[in-house]
């Protein structure tokens, strides 16, 4: 498989974005998510989720792009999708795969290390379990069971008090970890994020092209600083993310995958001015 000359690409984001925000439906998003096939313009997740979760959901959309996993810590591209494989990949269970960050098991290390300090005040997927995964998310099993299968960082579930959660993430930082505030969960991982994630996938592909990345939360911001242009799809729970930025940005008036849809639309219709 050889991808075509796309000169138009789509990063984005899924929880809150494509994905809607309380039972994960991407029915608001589907007419788009075809008509962008038809036009040959890529669609790439670039998500805090798992391999295993993508590869689910790229089997229900038809999806055969490349994609990010565990916000920014590795890029897979499916074997045979580019003439040749990227520098700096790997060939690994069917895909090229760039790492950026170094594999979970770091991460739990450091986390056991943090028990003493902070006993009973956090809690990770790896410690809830595929049965406390479904009862903080909502996801039936066989999806929190994907959910856990993760590769190169852990989420974390804070408890204890706001105070103290900086403090743990001040102290995760000092012991090398990069902490990302998500929708509902902390990430704990390597020196990576969705931007320098997108820009290395982005190269991947012939120049010029127009890149448009869509997302709803703090965790997004690199990757939505990074694209020409930033689609921020409004969210029922929190406000849109903060950005540098202000040109070349879109706000989207509805929330979640009819949002992610509506802004696509504006985006496909030309050019973008000042975060309208």
């Amino acid at each position: 498989m050889t991808i075509p000359a796309a000169t138009r690409l789509v990063f984005t984001d899924l929880d809150g974005t494509l994905l809607d925000h309380h039972n994960y439906s991407y029915a608001d998003a589907m007419p788009r998510l075809r008509a962008l096939e038809r036009m040959g313009i890529p669609v790439m997740p670039v998500t805090s989720k798992t391999r295993a979760e993508i590869e689910q959901l790229r089997s229900e959309l038809g999806n055969r792009h490349p994609f990010v996993v565990e916000n920014g810590a590795a890029v897979f591209i499916p074997e045979g999708y580019f003439a040749q494989a990227p520098a700096g990949t790997r060939a690994y269970d069917g895909y090229w795969v760039r790492e950026f960050a170094p594999p979970r098991s770091r991460w739990l290390e450091l986390l056991a290390s943090m028990e003493a300090a902070y006993s009973g005040e956090f809690s990770s997927f790896f410690r809830l379990g595929t049965r406390g995964i479904m009862a903080l998310t909502g996801l039936p099993e066989a999806r929190a069971r994907q959910a856990n299968q993760r590769e190169y960082s852990e989420p974390v579930h804070w408890i204890g008090r706001e105070s103290r959660k900086q403090r743990f993430r001040a102290d995760l930082e000092a012991a090398g970890a990069t902490v990302l505030q998500g929708g509902r969960f902390l990430a704990v991982s390597g020196n990576t994020d969705k931007g320098r994630a997108l820009r290395w996938l982005r190269g991947c592909f012939p120049a010029p092209v127009t890149d448009l990345a869509a997302g709803d939360s703090g965790n997004d911001s690199a990757m939505l600083e990074a694209a020409e242009t930033a689609l921020l799809v409004r969210s029922p729970a929190h406000a849109f993310p903060s950005l540098q930025r202000s040109e070349g940005v879109i706000r989207s008036r509805a929330m979640g995958p009819a949002g992610w849809a509506e802004g696509v639309a504006r985006w496909l219709d030309g050019p973008v001015g000042n975060g309208k």
